[in-house]
């Protein structure tokens, strides 16, 4: 064997000879013959090999694929030596290729499948050139992967393929298994063979499949498992495996069935015998048909078939059918729903007779209706293909009968047949006895309530079954849901792995696995402890937990390589192939390694396997069990048989061969009949040695930290006496260490199999897709982490209890894990448990040292250069870092050794380390005394000051903890004094500390800033001393007395006060979040303060000043008052507004107005929902005090003055029926003394008035009656006057307009710098948009647009005058900008004031008045901002470069060409449309008599049709219109139309109640005049000019069709408030206009 192997030399046609890509094939058993591909084909590296029985394809860079062996379907037979092209597939850019039995596939770029070769048993499938009847198929021919279930059907991608004898497995992009081909090996739910399409293995569907490989009739696949479930077993959950579907009613009866007792009928067995059957040889064939039906194989179907005999008698001496006695326990829904069950299903009684039963089954192992059947002849042997059939499942042909089975033998050559008699072999052929024996059973089970039968005929689960059955099918184990996308890299050339398991997170191979094994099973091959056959995928559980990485499947054996290189086998082990000599072979076994040797490639053939490891050295070594060499004679006697006998010369032991160091470095080893190859790489510029080398070392680190985890950590972890061992603290840290090292294990075996895939594919993969590049950070936290343990396990003095503990667990073991101690001190044989656990970060070193290498390989500008540089550097410097925490670890271990005692106990914490201390008198306290001991211990995480009289054990019995975190250190620069001294700074408190020397100085000011900058998550380099973090957040709670006593802060500091956005909690429950300013509450903040009595807290949000609530703000009370407003240092003071109780409570009210130091002073409304008044006047201390208004909610309205919160002296009551009362009051509606009361009807009463309004009045006085010619008493007018008391409408409110003034910097109205008022309006508009959470988009903008400040300096003119009235309108837009805010606030007293009980239509002058005083102080505050703006009603000149007329607004009134400036125009619309609700209310209240009689005249008048109606008014004739214009066409006027004449003028007209300013409603009084123009000019001369007694009957007219509500009230409010400026001008006349229709509309009777 050893010679019959030939390396491949260089290929004299190449320029250079080929170093990558070099394949040796030899021949595992045989003849001599020298196989070596000729040296054409070496121009190209080889990316894959793959080998059939007897023939080879070979995949070369640029995706060409050769072929050679037997190509039976061509009647070829090609030399190794001379590979031939297979043209056809020029151009797909194949990127994998696969040999089965006797067919070949290749994979495209693009997921494409092509197949050739034998096809007798579809495994080629319905090719698109051939038919069903194409035996063979000789050029590769397209075979299209279909997902039907999706709606429309979409073609899968495929990555991986997979061939066996009769089979064709295809592995999807999306990690799902595709089958198609004969036999029970597909593991789909079917019973007619051939599958011509690919279908899905449902049994898989929803799993994660990362790897399939097939042997000559059984498959294997590695799974992702799935996630553990928190309600069932995990054994349980696998054993779900064995049912395609299951219900939610499933999961509700958990049934455990062993995996072993699954036959080929479908009947639970209960004792499995499991023994080996001698080989038996029949007699000649005969064919035998019981009533007519040929007895086939279905392995598709839920009773698998059994061989025969003729006469029923059973050909072997066991029989696997259990008699009597049935299982316990019943898996609920063991087979697939979608098979024919019927006959099952119905065979619910025991009354059929056995012979029919019997004709039920063996129709049920029939495989196909009769007429598909047909038989063979002696020597036909093409007629079917059921090579080496091997086992009870009979061949799987459609041309197959049970017994005239015809096999094609191991070598295809005809001749060989033994005079064409066929020897049926069979581990355990089933009689018909059997089959009664196995109804009885049946029978039996059923009667006894329990059925052991897996098609599901629980009596007890009818109910579940008939619902199972109306329930959509679930895939298996994994629903949809779960399905995750699949994280595989595309399948590239060469890749032995084609889906490479990547976990779906982080992109590294997942080692939780299962291995799934299905088809025939005669020799064990599918490793769950029988030989049976499996029809659907079964979990193998003995190798779930193993981290399975790889699956190969020999003829009739099976191999199974793991993360940590070890290698199991189970299945035919004839000729050794196993690797071990154990039993039984139907379980996975682990072969026989020398020690040292780590397997991590796995290939198996005919009868061998292949094994790639590594050795002592980097080079790989290969390791080959099984058939050695023998005589030509003895192999073609062999190739006779069905199943292989066992060998006369065999290896158990895997054994080297040596010639492999001569190969260069293997990258994969290949398999498949008795051939053997294997891919190599030579040295190029020791690139492929350092890619092996770290793969190697990767892989033996992975193998040392498995042997820890199972020698020493697992043994201990599970030892209940490891706590009192260890003690409490040391337990937690313990299993803590024991977690980190466990995902450092599990990183490194994914990593190690991450780079066993890489060089599976070195030649087309990128090196820096490594993860040791890709991955660098999570390397780094993983190391960082372990380290991080050891060192807290370390410095607790944990290692000494557990080196005590280790020697009484392990035991013997101790000089095994002796063995794995590398370091040095282990020579004694006692374990140094330290170094050992250590010893992991020496890899660090060594990737560093590997990455180093590899980009040495590489020219210095390249990417990958900077890459792996970049991780080599990376890599360093954190073994050097990691060192050094090592060595920190040891020392404060030692240091805690010294000084241990109960004090130290309270310091001594897992995470601390000791950096830096002070023994040796280096550092003391300044101004100490000179006998006191002054001791500073640095730590990483705190400085510890200790002091005493003289140094003793009790040193640390007084000690002063300082943060680092709130530590700030400052070199205080050597002054007169000499001292060399550094300033610390603390929240509490700063001390200076003195040095002995100038060295000493630096070397502790490096340390402290260096510990410092660590602590705060810098790289601890002490980079710029002096200078750390002045400025950083972080938590601390206060000791000292003040404020903040026992508080706990978070948040930013600088230099050791609290600064910046922080929060602060005390013990009370008080709490600020917020900002902070030179240790003190300053800025915007919220503030929770408790309020025992109520059990509720009371809470601020808004403004700080000094550390008191300063500024405007919201306040809440327990009490559920609600203030918000002004705050001056702590107190309410400005404006304010309170809300007490809720209305439904009793005691409901607003106060809005103005505060002075916590109370009520100055002008304000407080309206009191409860009594239903409303108090509007002047407040001191608290108390109503000044002049006033009341309204009450029955229409009383008071005016006067009050004195101590009452009525009191001279003061005027009108009612609701306009009854008015002047005189003298004492008490609130209380009049006492003189006064004059005037009824609704004029007559009058005049004297002494006593009494309460309400109850009654005492009167001693004159009664008067008014003569009709009597002249007016003024006196007694103006005494009943309404607003002779009120307060001045410019007196109010002004605590509002304060305000503002202070938001603007200013101190009074006008007082303050205009440039610092801008500033502080930039300031407020940033913040705002910074801190602000929920602005919508248009805010956003708004305050986008605001930050521009505008041209605020400069004489404001005609051209940007537009500009500052834009900038005003934007900025009323915010209650963020000042002015927004003052618009908000003014509303809002508006409306408090005059809605509800203030809806009072006396009061509409107050409020008219008010609405003017707003203005006016409005204009002020805006003239201050821009002082170009000229007073109310002056002149705006046109800007003096531009002579040329400026467009001028509409608002402002034209005086020959100039602009008049009016602040009513410029600021109105800004205020009126959201006063004007209140407002409007109260004109229609005060107007409501006038507007009943109008709106009566409108009414009437509006029946008469137009013309007679325009005849009324007295409008002459020739402004009669005579045309209307309807959907364009031109109608005539008839003496009936109605609404017919200018119809534009009323519509525009009727648009005036949709404004609300004064100008807008004048321009909508103008555009009627024009529409009324454009009607009449028509039907008159061009040049016409209106007078007004033409005008005024035509604009009455347009007046009573339009209709107009509330005309009257719309009328007042322009008077009221037009621009005085248009008074005079064109639209004061047309207003008056309106104004004189109105009155006349009124006096109708007399029109």
């Amino acid at each position: 064997m050893m010679e019959n192997r030939e390396e491949s030399p260089a290929n004299e046609r190449a320029p250079t000879p080929t170093e990558r890509g070099l394949l040796h094939i030899w021949q595992s058993a045989g003849p001599s013959a020298q196989l070596c591909p000729e040296r054409v084909l070496l121009s190209r590296p080889v990316l894959q090999a793959a080998l059939g029985e007897h023939h080879g394809l070979l995949l070369i860079q640029g995706g060409q694929v050769y072929s050679f062996g037997e190509l039976s379907w061509r009647d070829l037979s090609i030399p190794v030596s001379a590979p031939v092209l297979e043209v056809s597939l020029l151009g797909r850019m194949v990127v994998r290729v696969a040999a089965g039995g006797f067919h070949c596939g290749a994979l495209s770029e693009q997921g494409n499948v092509y197949m050739w070769g034998e096809n007798t048993a579809g495994q080629c499938g319905l090719t698109e050139r051939g038919t069903v009847t194409n035996i063979t198929v000789s050029e590769p021919c397209p075979v299209t992967v279909v997902d039907s279930d999706v709606v429309p059907p979409v073609v899968v991608r495929v990555v991986h393929l997979a061939l066996g004898r009769e089979h064709s497995l295809a592995l999807s992009a999306q990690n799902e298994l595709w089958a198609w081909g004969s036999g029970c090996q597909l593991g789909l739910v079917t019973n007619s063979f051939p599958v011509w399409r690919p279908k899905k293995v449902e049994h898989l569907a929803g799993r994660h499949v990362i790897q399939v490989a097939c042997g000559a009739y059984h498959s294997l696949a590695v799974v992702r498992s799935l996630p553990p479930p928190n309600t069932q077993n995990p054994s349980e959950k696998r054993e779900r495996g064995q049912s395609p579907h299951y219900s939610v009613t499933e999961r509700e009866e958990p049934f455990a069935v062993d995996a072993g007792h699954y036959c080929p009928l479908g009947v639970e067995l209960t004792e499995v015998m499991t023994g080996e059957t001698s080989p038996r040889r029949g007699g000649p064939r005969r064919r035998f048909q019981p009533r007519g039906r040929s007895v086939g194989s279905s392995p598709g179907s839920a009773a698998s078939s059994c061989p025969f005999s003729e006469d029923g008698k059973s050909y072997t001496k066991q029989t696997n059918l259990p008699v009597g006695h049935t299982h316990p326990r019943t898996e609920t829904d063991g087979s697939p729903k979608s098979h024919s069950l019927s006959g099952w299903r119905s065979n619910k009684n025991s009354a059929f007779s056995d012979e029919m039963e019997i004709n039920n089954l063996l129709q049920k192992l029939s495989s196909h209706p009769l007429e598909m059947q047909h038989t063979a002849g002696p020597g036909d042997t093409d007629s079917l293909s059921s090579y080496t059939s091997d086992d009870s499942c009979v061949s799987s042909t459609p041309s197959t009968d049970l017994l005239t089975s015809s096999y094609k033998e191991d070598s295809p050559i005809k001749s060989q047949t033994n005079n064409g008699a066929a020897v049926p072999y069979s581990s355990s052929p089933v009689g018909l006895e059997d089959i009664r024996l196995c109804l009885e059973a049946e029978k039996q089970a059923l009667q006894g309530q329990k059925s052991t039968s897996l098609t599901n005929i629980n009596q007890k689960g009818k109910a579940a079954a008939n619902r199972r059955r109306s329930l959509p099918g679930t895939p298996t184990r994994g629903s949809p849901q779960r399905r995750r996308p699949c994280a595989c890299r595309p399948s590239l050339a060469g890749q032995t792995q084609a889906a490479a398991p990547e976990e779906a997170g982080d992109g590294l191979p997942s080692l939780e696995t299962e291995v799934w094994s299905w088809g025939r099973g005669s020799e064990g091959q599918l490793g769950h402890g029988d030989r049976l056959a499996r029809l659907q995928p079964l979990c193998i559980k003995s190798l779930t937990d193993e981290e399975v990485i790889k699956v190969a499947a020999g003829s009739h054996h099976s191999l199974a390589l793991t993360a940590h290189c070890q290698v199991y086998s189970w299945g035919s082990n004839m000729c050794g192939q196993l690797g071990h000599d154990n039993s039984p072979v139907t379980l996975p076994q682990q072969a026989k390694l020398s020690d040292g040797l780590r397997v991590w490639d796995v290939s198996a053939g005919q009868s061998h396997s292949l094994l790639l490891a590594d050795g002592d050295c980097v080079q790989p070594v290969l390791l080959y069990c099984g058939q050695q060499q023998e005589p030509t004679s003895v192999l073609s006697e062999r190739s006779c048989q069905r199943s292989p006998n066992r060998a006369d010369s065999y290896t158990v032991r895997p054994t080297l061969l040596p010639f492999c160091m001569e190969m260069g470095y293997i990258n994969s080893v290949c398999s498949g009949g008795q051939s053997c190859a294997v891919l190599a790489d030579q040295n190029v510029m020791g690139f492929i040695s350092a890619i092996h080398e770290l793969a190697s070392r990767e892989r033996q680190f992975d193998c040392w930290l498995s042997s820890i985890k199972k020698l020493l950590l697992t043994p201990l972890r599970n030892r209940e006496s490891v706590c009192p061992s260890l003690g409490e603290p040391c337990t937690h840290l313990f299993f803590s260490l024991c977690e980190s090292f466990v995902r450092l294990s599990v990183l490194i075996g994914r990593h190690s199999t991450s780079l066993s895939y890489f060089l599976h594919d070195v030649q087309s993969s990128d090196v820096t897709s490594i993860p040791l590049v890709t991955h660098t950070e999570h390397f780094m936290d993983i190391y960082k982490e372990y380290c991080s343990s050891v060192g807290n396990f370390q410095v607790m003095g944990g290692f000494r209890s557990l080196h005590k503990l280790s020697l009484e667990c392990l035991g013997s073991q101790q000089t095994m894990l002796a063995q794995l101690c590398v370091s040095d001190q282990s020579v004694s044989g006692d374990v140094d448990l330290v170094s050992l656990f250590y010893w992991p970060l020496q890899q660090l070193h060594q990737y560093s040292r590997v990455l180093l290498k590899l980009a040495a390989c590489y020219d210095v500008l390249t990417a990958e250069y900077q890459s792996l540089h970049q991780g080599c550097g990376q890599y360093d410097s954190l073994s050097l870092s990691l060192l050094r925490r090592k060595k920190e670890a040891e020392t404060t271990f030692l240091f805690w050794k010294t000084h241990s005692g109960k004090t130290t106990e309270v310091l001594r914490l897992p995470q601390r380390r000791v950096l830096c201390e002070s023994s040796s008198r280096s550092l003391t306290l300044q101004n100490a005394g000179r006998f006191s001991n002054h001791w500073f211990i640095l730590f990483n995480d705190t400085l510890v000051h200790t002091q005493g009289a003289i140094p003793s054990q009790s040193l640390f019995s007084t000690h002063h903890v300082y943060p680092l975190t709130c530590l700030w250190v400052k070199p205080v620069t050597e002054d007169s004094s000499g001292l060399y001294a550094i300033r610390m700074t603390c929240p509490e408190e700063s001390f200076t500390l003195v040095a002995s020397t100038p060295q000493e100085k630096n070397k502790w000011l490096r340390s402290l800033n260096q510990a410092v900058d660590q602590v705060l998550g810098g790289a601890g380099q002490g980079s710029s001393p002096g200078l750390i973090a002045m400025s950083r957040t972080t938590s601390y709670t206060f000791n000292g007395d003040g404020r903040f006593k026992d508080a706990q802060y978070t948040g930013g500091w600088l230099v050791g006060r609290v600064h910046g956005r922080g929060t602060m909690k005390w013990p009370d429950g008080r709490t600020y979040s917020g900002n902070f300013k030179n240790g003190q509450e300053d800025g915007y903040g919220e503030c929770i303060i408790p309020n025992k009595l109520l059990n509720k807290p009371d809470s601020y949000q808004g403004h700080w000043r000094d550390g008191k609530i300063h500024g405007f703000g919201k306040y809440k009370y327990a009490s559920g008052e609600v203030y918000e407003g002004c705050f001056c240092d702590g107190q309410r003071h400005g404006y304010g507004m309170l809300s007490s109780g809720k209305l439904a409570k009793k005691s409901s009210s607003v106060f809005i107005g103005q505060w002075v130091h916590d109370r009520k002073s100055g002008y304000g409304v407080y309206d009191d929902m409860t009594r239903g008044e409303k108090y509007m006047g002047l407040w001191l201390d608290e108390q109503r005090h000044g002049s006033a208004v009341v309204v009450t909610q029955c229409g009383a309205y008071y005016e006067g003055t009050f004195r101590d919160n009452k009525m009191c002296g001279a003061g005027l009551l009108v009612s609701d029926d306009d009854t008015a009362l002047h005189g003298e009051f004492c008490d609130d509606w209380t009049v006492n003394g003189k006064g004059v009361l005037s009824l609704s009807n004029g007559d009058c009463l005049e004297g002494l008035f006593s009494g309460e309004w309400t109850a009654g009045l005492k009167v001693v006085g004159t009664y008067s009656k008014p003569a009709a010619e009597e002249p007016e008493n003024k006196e007694r007018n103006r005494l009943l006057r309404v607003g002779q008391y009120v307060v001045p409408a410019g007196q109010r409110w002004l605590c509002v307009f304060d305000e503002c003034w202070s938001r603007l910097g200013c101190d009074a109205a006008g007082r303050g710098e205009r440039t610092a008022a801008w500033d502080n309006i930039a300031v407020t508009i940033a913040t705002a948009r910074r801190q602000s959470p929920v602005l919508s988009r248009s805010q956003s903008k708004v305050l986008e647009c605001l930050e521009f400040i505008p041209q605020h300096g400069e004489p404001v003119t005609s051209a940007n005058y537009d500009n500052i009235r834009r900038y005003l309108m934007k900025a009323c837009e915010t209650p963020h900008h000042p002015l927004g805010w003052l618009v908000e606030t003014l509303v809002t007293v508006y409306r408090m004031t005059y809605v509800g009980v203030g809806s009072n239509r006396r009061l509409l002058r107050q409020a008219v008045q008010e609405v003017l005083s707003y203005l006016t102080h409005f204009y002020s505050i805006v003239r201050f901002l821009f002082p170009g703006l000229p007073d109310d009603g002056g002149i705006i000149p046109d800007p003096p470069a531009s002579p040329s007329k400026s467009n001028h607004n509409t608002n402002i009134a034209e005086q020959g060409s100039v602009m008049v400036l009016s602040c009513s125009s410029l600021l109105l619309p800004q205020l009126l449309p959201r006063l004007y609700p209140p407002l409007f209310t109260m004109y229609c209240l005060q107007e409501e008599q006038d507007e009943a009689q109008y709106w009566e005249r409108i009414l009437r008048l509006n029946k008469q049709p137009d013309q007679s109606l325009l005849s009324f008014l007295g409008v002459q004739e020739k402004f009669w219109p005579v045309w209307m214009s309807i959907l364009g066409d031109k109608k005539q006027i008839v003496s009936s139309s109605k609404d017919a004449c200018f119809v534009s003028a009323v519509e525009t007209l009727q648009q005036i109640s949709t404004t609300f300013t004064p100008s807008d409603k004048l321009l909508v009084i103008q555009k009627t005049f024009e529409e009324m123009t454009q009607e009449v000019k028509p039907m008159l001369d061009g040049n016409f000019l209106w007078c007004m007694d033409d005008l005024l009957p035509l604009f009455l007219y347009v007046v009573l069709r339009a209709r107009i509500r509330n005309l009257g009230a719309e009328v007042s409010l322009i008077e009221d408030l037009m621009d005085p400026n248009v008074q005079h001008g064109e639209m004061g006349l047309m207003f008056t206009t309106l104004q004189a229709c109105y009155i006349q509309i009124q006096q109708e009777s007399e029109m």
